[in-house]
């Protein structure tokens, strides 16, 4: 069920080429679980429906770079989580924020001032560098601030109603030394591909949860975090915490996990692990099978959270 919740006074409805708001379950109360999906901008129609708005300039052949930085496979996982957690419980309902706006253009997971200096720490910037008309900065912080007002409901409505959070997201699996995104990086991107620099670049684990912030403090429930981490090696994966990532502050997710470091995880899966075929130039395909696989010690982590709470 989509389009326009309410929940008491607050009112959640997808809003075009944004975000799709959805809820699942049939609980009558708030729902016990908000599984919000940042980059799910991550079919080919969302990055080519905002470039058609756009009218300045930007690099040849930039939907390479689209593809490449999707997080391919966030949306399908974390979805599933929610359907397991809400099965066989009548009393729940799990509410499902997908963003639509690619972050190959604005970054709805960085705070509005965030800068390209951000590269540093291996992110990409709020608005990308190498957008530089008037009128395309001001339509995307329209969108940006459309999605973080949204957003800004929804993690309040759960969590202040005993519900958990889940931010899931997917990466790449190597780490490429690529320093800069600017007009350059599609070039960068296709060297860093080529055979002999892509086997250089350290692979990353098959999982990594992002719960510490960067003087090491962990804002992550811990019965869930170390809960995950288990399962996920139980399966004969590389499960790791912060290895890759910490909680940058000018992420939104940072702001989240500050605010209900209890009830609040966010974490990586690898893409590649995750599709049909690895093609990161190309538009790639889930596999279901793979979306349950990692979803299962997630949502079986969050569901004994709930239980223990009664939710």
């Amino acid at each position: 069920m989509g389009g326009r919740l309410q929940y008491g006074l607050v009112v959640l409805q997808s809003i075009p080429g944004v975000a799709e708001v959805e809820t699942i379950g049939g609980g009558g109360g708030p729902p016990c679980l908000l599984v919000e999906v940042p980059h799910g901008a991550d079919e080919r129609a969302h990055y080519d429906a905002l470039r058609a708005r756009m009218v300045g300039g930007l690099p040849d052949e930039l939907h390479v770079f689209f593809h490449v930085n999707t997080d391919i496979g966030a949306y399908q996982w974390g979805r599933r989580v929610a359907e397991r957690i809400v099965a066989g419980h009548p009393s729940r309902s799990a509410l499902i924020i997908r963003c639509l706006v690619p972050r190959t253009f604005i970054d709805t997971n960085r705070l509005e001032t965030a800068a390209d200096d951000l590269s540093k720490a291996g992110l990409t910037a709020g608005v990308a560098p190498y957008v530089k008309d008037p009128r395309d900065l001001e339509l995307l912080l329209a969108l940006h601030r459309d999605y973080v007002k949204l957003i800004e409901e929804a993690y309040p409505l759960v969590c202040e109603s005993g519900g958990f959070a889940l931010s899931p997201h997917t990466y790449g699996p190597r780490t490429m030394g690529i320093e800069k995104i600017d007009e350059n990086i599609v070039h960068a991107l296709k060297q860093a591909h080529e055979p002999d620099a892509w086997a250089k670049w350290p692979v990353r684990p098959d999982v990594d949860l992002i719960t510490k912030a960067p003087d090491g403090r962990r804002l992550a429930p811990a019965e869930v975090a170390d809960a995950v981490l288990a399962g996920y090696r139980a399966l004969g994966l590389d499960a790791r915490d912060s290895a890759s990532y910490t909680l940058h502050p000018s992420a939104q997710g940072s702001r989240w996990a500050a605010k209900y470091p209890d009830r609040f995880l966010c974490l990586e899966v690898r893409r590649d692990l995750l599709v049909e075929a690895y093609t990161p130039f190309e538009q790639m395909r889930v596999r279901p099978d793979a979306a349950d696989k990692f979803a299962e010690p997630v949502a079986h982590a969050i569901d004994s959270w709930l239980g223990g709470r009664s939710r």
